[in-house]
Order: structure tokens, then sequence, then C-alpha cells
């Protein structure tokens, strides 16, 4: 009968440091949530299901994950496939053109889940106004919102009437929001945060009467409470959106 023979030094050595190694990893895993669910884009019978107080409550929800920096998992190529075929976002937004307010991101959602309109100062013109139509009309969308931001360089601009090239017709739509400001706060110019932040939410809850005043197709839409409309202010310093109390 043959021996044996003896494990080789070395060979043990690292036997037990593979050991070692493993049971490690073990004890640091216990206690640790499971991975969280993959997210999916919505499908019809989730859009069809969606309140427009649920759509509003997901919108929250997705900027608290963003501002605790807990995004939802997705796996992009696969919701790129899912939606070739169809699409059913539960919300439009409308948002300034900033790039530090990349707002599928601020608000976590991922492909398939949101319309967005982006345009320098979230002002509204008829083809925006018509996307809107289309996403809450023709392809079921349960809210709208409009959201600007602080310290926005189309605010600045509307305030110090800046003058350059078509850029000059876009202000001009943000102006009569100043006259929304107390006429107590000054100096009334882009060097008062304080007044360009408030002319800025001015501007938000303009856009939000003209969309009800310039559409009947949204108006009866609201008035039904099919859908409803919303507004915010997207603060650059924290990365949090406040949006406005009905």
């Amino acid at each position: 009968m043959k021996r044996k023979k003896p494990l080789n030094r070395f060979r043990l050595v690292a036997l037990l440091l593979i050991a070692t190694l493993f049971l490690a990893a073990e004890r640091q895993s216990v206690g640790r949530p499971p991975p969280a669910t993959l997210a999916t884009p919505p499908t019809k019978d989730v859009q069809s299901a969606m309140t427009p107080d649920a759509a509003l409550a997901e919108l929250k929800a997705g900027n608290a994950r963003f501002v605790a920096g807990k995004p939802i998992r997705r796996n992009p190529p696969a919701d790129v496939k899912a939606t070739a075929s169809g699409q059913y976002p539960y919300a439009v937004v409308l948002s300034c053109l900033d790039s530090r307010q990349p707002i599928e991101m601020v608000l976590d959602q991922g492909i398939g889940d949101i319309f967005s309109a982006r345009v320098a100062g979230n002002v509204l013109n008829d083809d925006i106004l018509g996307s809107m139509e289309f996403a809450c009309k023709a392809s079921g969308a349960k809210l709208i919102a409009v959201i600007g931001h602080s310290n926005c360089g189309a605010i600045k601009g509307a305030v110090d009437d800046v003058q350059l090239g078509n850029l000059t017709g876009l202000l001009t739509k943000i102006k009569p929001a100043m006259d929304a400001v107390p006429a107590g706060i000054s100096p009334r110019t882009s060097k008062n945060a304080t007044f360009v932040d408030q002319v800025a939410e001015a501007n938000v809850h303009l856009v939000m009467q003209q969309i009800r005043e310039r559409s009947p197709i949204l108006r009866e839409m609201l008035d039904q409470h099919k859908i409803a409309l919303v507004g915010g202010m997207y603060d650059l310093s924290t990365g949090q959106v406040h949006f406005f109390e009905k």
C-alpha cells in the first residue's frame, strides 16, 4: 500500500490563504442587502395604470435617489431593444438647456421613462406645446413637469436685456416673469442672485400658465384630471429638485 506524499509546504500555505480569503468574503457578505432589482422601461399596462400623482411621486423618488447617489440599476442595451418597437413614458418634462441640469440623470430616469424637452430658460413655444400634446394625448403620458433651475444664464440674459441674434427673441419670452417679482427686491440685475432665482421661479409659473391657456387639448385633460401639471426648481448646488406645492 502506497503512502500519501505529505503536502508541499508552499502548497499548504496557498491553500490556507485561499481558505482565509474565502472566510473573510463570507463574513463581509453577511447583512448585505440583496442586489437591487434591475429597472426596465414602462410597458403599456404600467403606463395605463399610472396616475398623475404616482407619476409625480416617481419623479420625486428619482431625484431623491440621485441626490443620495443611489440610482436604480439599469441595462441600457436591453432597454434599447425593449423600446425599439414602442414607448410608454409616464411624464413629459420641460427643462433648461443648461449642461448642469441633465434632466433624465437628475431625476434618475432611463430609456423610455419620460419625454424630455430642453431649451434655454425652459420657455414655451408652439413646437414644444405640440410635443406636449403628442406626449399626453397621443402617447399616454400622465404628467407635465416644468423645471427651472438656480443661477440660470438665460434668466440673467433676460434680466440684463442681452441682445444676441436669435437669442434675443427667446429671452423676450422670459421678461414678463420679471414683473411677477416684488418691486422691493433690488438691484434687479443679474448680479443679484436672489432676484435671478425669483425670476426663474416666476418664469416656471408663467410657462405653466401658458400651457393651460394656449392648449385646449391639454387644458381639457387637466380639467378632467387625466393629467397633472407641476412646476419645480433644480438647485445647482445640491442636485435637489424642489417641486412646487399644488
